[in-house]
């Protein structure tokens, strides 16, 4: 049987090939495929009933539950657009996304359907919140269906009038300059990106394939794609536990895991459990982001995994650009090489290509039709000016070596320059992360006089720690070179973050030298490197 283009096929391929096999296992509760493509024929025809058709979009504020993945694959069947919102967002983060989107329908986990309230006046599209669990909301103007009434409908499939090339996401970017962005992703998109994952991860039929990860973000969507399209099972927990981590990978028999940023330290960093004795080996394969080589490491010498890492680099607007597969080898600091999908350059601030080794924003086209998103909803301006010179100009700062492996550098916007030589932040950040009492950090520019910037590390500090900013300056000194040694340094309790949590560097940038920062001018620091190190 040939590969399936849209999600329409791929539940029904799944459901004629594997159909008593489980796929969806949510803490114990599983779904095999043929039940999931039933109930999803049932849950279509009760939206269909509530006048979703194909097109419109439907906005959904929901935990990780199996009511999550039958949405989606119902709304697909019906040709209409999910929206999936962080269950984070409330006040104008949620407004913006739902009133941006034109969603006529919401559909809310109960615990949240009261931020609806707060913001209702600014939806004047909407007009049913579809709500999971008890809910009483007198003072709310929308119309309230519980979401367990619309498992009503005639299980008989549905006529598949759904293209490749149809919308079936609309995945909003965590803009940090601006309100966030809808990214227009189509059946044929999420579908690739399914394939990318079997591909380079090496998802297999028999594997169990396992996340805590959120259903809203990409990353758990590409692989819950992938396990529709090998009939592996997925075993999606409700969110991260450290303290359940080990006793579910035992429960699961998960063989695959992806888990994401903080997680994968907090995990290899813990002590052992019986649990995670008895499950030495068990894991084949993890990824997630990031992972340096010396977390790779560990996870293969303390739990027996045998594949660990990133696969790639990647964004929302195109998914997966360069990957490695994660069982050949990759240099330290590799994002994997060029994606058969897509041609993929690094180009100057003329947009002229620069050759391999040289540093410059990365640019792409696809090679193939509906590989990338096509466009930010409802914003064409914004849509041709990303696309200058018929090439997609990611934002990023990048190059290529010789063998053709990528090496990420930072965002264009969050780059540096000084001493007349160009600083990554993103590599400051991830040095001054390897002193023990630094918690987290954030790397920018302060404008100055002259052409050039003066560099300042704001950092939130480990509890406990006692550190000076002027002890962390003369730390530093020995781990960079001399123009990139902070002039400037401030502590701080938190960071200001969008409403995905990423650290807000341009107002940081705009508050500049706080009443609370220290500068290294006003000490006695000399730039040179220590007599002890060569």
């Amino acid at each position: 049987m040939t590969p399936a283009h849209s999600i329409p096929q791929a539940i029904r391929r799944a459901a004629d090939l594997w159909p008593e096999k489980t796929w969806l296992d949510f803490s114990g509760e599983r779904l095999t495929f043929r039940e999931v493509d039933v109930a999803t024929n049932r849950l279509a025809r009760g939206l269909a009933g509530l006048g979703v058709a194909k097109g419109d979009r439907v906005c959904s504020m929901l935990d990780n539950h199996p009511d999550l993945v039958l949405l989606w694959i119902a709304l697909a069947k019906l040709g209409a657009i999910s929206v999936p919102i962080n269950t984070a967002f409330r006040g104008e983060f949620l407004r913006h996304q739902v009133a941006d989107s034109g969603a006529v329908v919401i559909v809310s986990d109960a615990d949240f359907a009261e931020r609806f309230v707060a913001i209702e006046d600014g939806l004047p599209q909407a007009r049913l919140l579809v709500h999971r669990g008890d809910i009483s909301l007198e003072s709310l103007r929308l119309r309230l269906t519980p979401f367990d009434t619309l498992y009503c409908g005639d299980a008989a499939p549905i006529k598949d009038e759904v293209a490749s090339s149809d919308l079936t996401l609309l995945l909003y970017t965590s803009g940090t300059t601006g309100p966030s962005k809808g990214c227009m992703v189509s059946h044929n998109y999420i579908c690739n990106m399914g394939w990318q994952s079997n591909r380079y991860i090496g998802i297999t039929h028999d594997d169990v394939y396992w996340t805590p990860c959120p259903l809203f973000h990409m990353g758990a969507a590409g692989g819950m794609i992938g396990t529709l399209q090998t009939g592996t099972t997925m075993s999606i927990f409700p969110r991260f536990s450290l303290s359940g981590f080990w006793p579910e990978i035992e429960r699961s028999g998960a063989t695959v895991v992806m888990i994401l940023s903080s997680m994968l330290n907090f995990v290899a960093d813990a002590p052992d459990t019986e649990a995670s004795k008895r499950c030495y080996g068990q894991i084949r394969t993890i990824h997630g982001v990031p992972f340096s080589a010396s977390l790779q490491t560990r996870w293969k010498e303390r739990f027996g995994v045998r594949n660990a890492g990133a696969v790639g680099y990647g964004m929302t607007e195109a998914c997966s650009i360069t990957l490695t597969k994660l069982e050949e080898p990759a240099p330290p600091g590799a994002s994997g090489q060029r994606y058969e999908d897509f041609d993929v350059e690094v180009v100057d601030d003329a947009d002229r290509m620069l050759p391999q080794g040289e540093v410059g924003e990365v640019v792409l086209r696809p090679r193939n039709p509906d590989v990338m998103y096509q466009g930010y909803w409802r914003r064409p301006e914004a849509t041709i000016e990303t696309h200058r010179n018929l090439w997609f100009h990611t934002g990023d700062i990048g190059r290529f070596d010789e063998n053709g492996f990528f090496y990420f550098v930072d965002r264009k916007k969050d780059y540096l320059r000084r001493g007349g030589e160009n600083i990554s932040s993103y590599e400051m950040e991830v040095a001054f992360r390897a002193h023990p009492d630094i918690e987290d950090v954030a790397v920018h520019a302060i404008r100055s006089q002259g052409s050039e910037d003066e560099v300042k590390v704001t950092a939130i500090l480990r509890s406990g720690a006692d550190l000076t900013p002027e002890a962390l300056c003369r730390w530093s000194i020995d781990r960079l070179p001399s123009f990139a040694v902070p002039r400037y340094i401030e502590f701080r309790g938190f960071f200001p973050r969008n409403g995905v949590g990423r650290v807000l560097k341009f107002q940081l940038r705009d508050e500049g030298v706080t009443p609370g920062t220290w500068d290294r001018q006003s000490s006695d620091i000399v730039l040179r490197r220590s007599a002890r190190r060569s």
